[in-house]
């Protein structure tokens, strides 16, 4: 009896020691994973110092930021970490392998390395594995497969590769898994169809191609959203979705799914938000018999090739808000039952082959576009005295169809009106004084492109909001409304392509937001006055093809300060918070991109911008009677693309504080009288791809640069007195160069350097603003390309 009793004492001794030792085991083995990485953070805004302070031996870890135990065992539980730069790896052999006892592990956001190490596989107690928002590398490993109690695995946003392993699929406890924002590839295992009791899988922006869908789908009944966005799957989606009793949100948007889309999928009781776009859908929409009951919210079915009417059957979708079919093929008019979608917010339609009248419970909408289809008028219904509920409505975009007609009046009762675009159609007619009504509210006033005529009216009285009008090619004519200077959010103002008959408007250089100017093609005349504010916020300025004359004044750009700076505050240009906004046409564009277009001179060709680079920086002044001499002071808009004084009647030197444009693409200035050499330095223009010299009465040597080389010959036609041309002209008669002309050459680039130096003093002092654009703008771009082509994608 003796020896056993004797036992049983050790083993109790042991269990004491165990006890004992244990939180001191694991205090070791998380200051031993603290020291697995660098203690110093690359960036100074790093929390790295402060999550890590209450590290120490000094107190209990179970106190430590980030740590949790068992309050009655001790045993470290659980370790979140969160925005943290560890910046390093997860070794094999971890200290966290240490904490056996672990059963939740967040290291999101803590810029790990490297791959995921397998060793993870035998923490068996984990139930909750959070990886999100690292830089992790490789594939993920088998092993993870064995943690059979997890329920959450988060691993998006990393740089995994390969397939999944089967072995996830031996998770069968799991009801949260992210694996989005990978390299991902492969088809979808069909272990996955074991997971029962998942309710939220994520797969979106990885490379999937395939996968057994519908055996797979078809088990995973308690599935509340399910993202496989942003892939390449290229089946068919399974013909019966309807097992997927539970399913709100389901997003297979940005893959190339074809076939039709399952009538079953809409037949899901608890179904709210649809997305779809972005595939190869085909044929014609059905819905079956839809269901009063029906919860869908959100159906986004954009970008695909259905085609067919717009089934009258989505009348049953009665709290539906947003609905987008845009860019598809839907055929004949809008169907009457949709009036019956009394829950509807935003409705998209554009880009479809629909026709007939635009039904007047159309305007109750608060964003409504219809734009590139071919509706021909729009109906209106007076009820007691009054339209429509307009109430509600804020955005309005009818452009590019066939509508004809007056300017819509009832317009003019809209109080909630923040965006109007009517462009692109045959409207005719005045614009009516009315509008000053919602002018109160108008952030957008798109009118480009029709036939309107008469005086642009006094309504911008109160436009305080306004930040762009486009009344471009229309007929227009009179002289500009005084009341324009009101609107101090301007912008963009448009007015090219009518026939206006003014003077320069000067006073609108009083509107300090106002970045985009265009004026050519009307009938405008006389001299340029200088504003006494100059433009500070202008980047894109137009007044080709009008009348104006006179020389212009020495000192007309030194206040032109977004032309010579480099620095853009972007922070003005924020997109809608609103989520209904990302991804539609309703967005500005991105951060960078003005959502407007315009059509300039652009390399000898009338070139249409459906959108504009808010970076890019333009002035044409072409087409006028402009005499005199370019001001030197042009150099100081050293952030300009295109320069073009073309078809003028200027006279003197080529300015050399051109070549102070460093990043000049398109200099155009032909046909005038200009005379002297062109000036050596603007060979060193390396981004300049277009030149025209050609109709002037320039002499001497052609600069020899690539970028002069590559111009055509007739970029330097008649120019009698120009020699150096056999390389661009070939073997043709020229002059031969003298000493006389090498000499002039010479002082010429003197005389004008003198020049740019006094021009960039009286720039000092007309503001010091100019000088610290300039001075910056040297600095940014000798290390960064500029770049200013825009993306293909408008209304027009």
């Amino acid at each position: 009896m003796l020896i056993p009793i004797q036992s049983y004492f050790i083993l109790f001794l042991s269990l004491i020691f165990n006890t004992l030792a244990s939180p001191r085991l694991e205090m070791n083995a998380l200051l031993e994973f603290k020291n697995e990485f660098p203690l110093s953070a690359p960036d100074p805004h790093a929390s790295f110092a402060f999550s890590f302070s209450s590290w120490n031996t000094s107190s209990d870890h179970c106190s430590w930021k980030g740590v949790t135990c068992n309050a009655n065992s001790g045993e470290v539980i659980s370790l979140f970490l969160q925005f943290i730069f560890l910046n390093g790896s997860l070794k094999a052999n971890s200290s966290l392998l240490k904490l056996q006892h672990l059963d939740s592990l967040t290291l999101s956001h803590c810029n790990l390395i490297g791959k995921i190490p397998s060793s993870l596989g035998n923490l068996s107690h984990l139930i909750d594995l959070d990886l999100y928002g690292n830089n992790l590398v490789g594939e993920i490993p088998y092993s993870l497969g064995n943690l059979s109690r997890l329920t959450n695995l988060l691993l998006a946003e990393n740089h995994l590769r390969g397939e999944v392993p089967p072995t996830i699929g031996n998770l069968n406890q799991l009801t949260f898994m992210v694996l989005a924002s990978n390299n991902l590839s492969g088809n979808i295992p069909s272990s996955f169809s074991s997971f029962s009791k998942l309710s939220y899988l994520d797969l979106s922006k990885n490379q999937f191609t395939g996968g057994d869908l519908p055996s797979i789908l078809s088990n995973l009944t308690s599935l509340s959203e399910l993202d496989i966005s942003y892939n390449h799957f290229k089946s068919k989606l399974p013909s019966n979705m309807s097992g997927l009793h539970n399913l709100e949100v389901f997003d297979a948007k940005e893959n190339s799914f074809v076939g039709n889309v399952p009538i079953s999928l809409f037949t899901i009781p608890s179904l709210k938000e649809v997305f779809l776009s972005g595939n190869q859908f085909e044929g014609p929409l059905e819905f079956g018999n839809t269901s009063s009951s029906s919860k869908l919210e959100w159906l986004n079915l954009a970008s695909n090739n259905f085609n067919g009417p717009i089934p009258e059957s989505i009348s049953g979708f009665l709290k539906l808000g947003v609905l987008d079919l845009s860019n598809n093929s839907f055929l004949g008019p809008i169907p009457g039952s949709m009036s019956q979608l009394v829950s509807l917010r935003v409705l998209d339609l554009s880009y479809n082959k629909l026709e007939g009248q635009v039904p007047s419970f159309l305007w109750r909408l608060p964003k409504l576009t219809l734009s590139h289809n071919s509706f021909s008028s729009l109906e209106e219904v007076v009820v007691n005295g009054s339209s429509s509920d307009l109430s509600s409505n804020s955005h309005v975009d009818l452009g590019s169809n066939s509508l004809r007609g007056s300017f819509p009046r009832w317009i003019c009762r809209s109080t909630t009106l923040d965006f109007l675009d009517l462009s692109n159609n045959h409207f005719s007619g005045s614009i009516p004084s009315c509008l000053m009504n919602s002018t109160v509210f108008l952030g957008d006033i798109i009118l480009r492109n029709n036939n309107l005529s008469g005086f642009l009216p006094e309504i911008f009285t109160n436009a305080t909001k306004l930040r762009s009008l486009d009344v471009s090619r229309n007929q227009l004519s009179g002289k500009l409304p005084k009341s324009l200077i009101n609107c101090k959010s301007m912008e963009y103002l448009n007015l090219k392509g009518n026939k206006f008959k003014d003077t320069f408007p000067s006073w609108l250089g009083s509107l300090v937001s106002l970045r985009v100017l265009f004026l050519g093609s009307n009938a405008f005349y006389g001299p340029l006055i200088s504003s006494h504010f100059g433009f500070p916020s202008l980047r894109v300025i137009d007044i080709s093809h009008n009348s104006f004359n006179g020389t212009l004044p020495h000192d007309y750009f030194v206040n032109w300060h977004e032309m010579s700076s480099v620095w853009v505050d972007e922070t003005k240009w924020p997109l809608p918070e609103d989520p209904i906004y990302q991804g539609s046409p309703f967005t500005m564009g991105g951060e960078n991109i003005f959502d407007d277009s315009m059509d300039m001179m652009y390399k000898g060709v009338d070139t249409k911008f459906p959108r504009i680079f808010r970076a890019f920086k333009a002035i044409d002044f072409s087409g006028n009677k402009f005499t005199g001499q370019i001001p030197k002071s042009i150099g100081l808009l050293k952030e300009l693309i295109l320069v073009n004084f073309s078809r003028n009647a200027f006279t003197g030197s080529i300015p050399s504080s051109l070549a102070n444009i460093t990043h000049l693409e398109a200099l155009d200035l032909s046909h005038n009288k200009l005379s002297g050499n062109i000036p050596r330095d603007l060979a060193k223009l390396s981004f300049i791809s277009y030149l025209d010299f050609s109709h002037n009465l320039l002499q001497g040597p052609v600069p020899r640069s690539t970028q002069f080389q590559r111009q055509h010959c007739s970029s330097f036609e008649d120019n009698p007195g120009l020699y150096g041309l056999e390389e661009i002209c070939g073997p043709v008669h020229v002059p031969e160069p003298t000493s006389g002309d090498s000499q002039q050459s010479k002082e010429l680039s003197t005389e004008e350097s003198v020049e740019v130096l006094s021009w960039i003093a009286a720039a000092i002092a007309f503001g010091p603003g100019v000088f610290c654009g300039l001075v910056i703008g040297q600095i940014f771009f000798t290390s960064h390309k500029h770049i200013w082509l825009v993306e293909k994608f408008s209304r027009n």
